[in-house]
């Protein structure tokens, strides 16, 4: 399942992105879009979660919570 989340603070990278939703299960990728000119965040990244159930568990458990200081919307991408 592909999770789609906004407003991350530049601070995160797809590392620390990865780390925010392995305690729900198993992440497959986690992508912080960048700028390609400069290189900086562009405040979302989009997380694959190969387990239904889990990926589930996560977005209900993150969405609007605070992460390193922004309060981050998580939702369930469908491209």
């Amino acid at each position: 399942m592909n999770i789609k989340i906004y407003n991350l603070s530049q601070n995160i990278d797809d590392r620390a992105l990865a780390r925010l939703f392995h305690p729900y299960g198993v992440v497959n990728s986690a992508i912080v879009d960048r700028n390609s000119l400069n290189g900086r965040s562009r405040g979302n990244g989009m997380v694959e979660m190969p387990i239904h159930s889990e990926a589930m568990q996560a977005i209900v458990s993150l969405h609007q919570t605070t992460v390193d200081g922004k309060q981050i919307s998580v939702s369930e991408w469908m491209a």
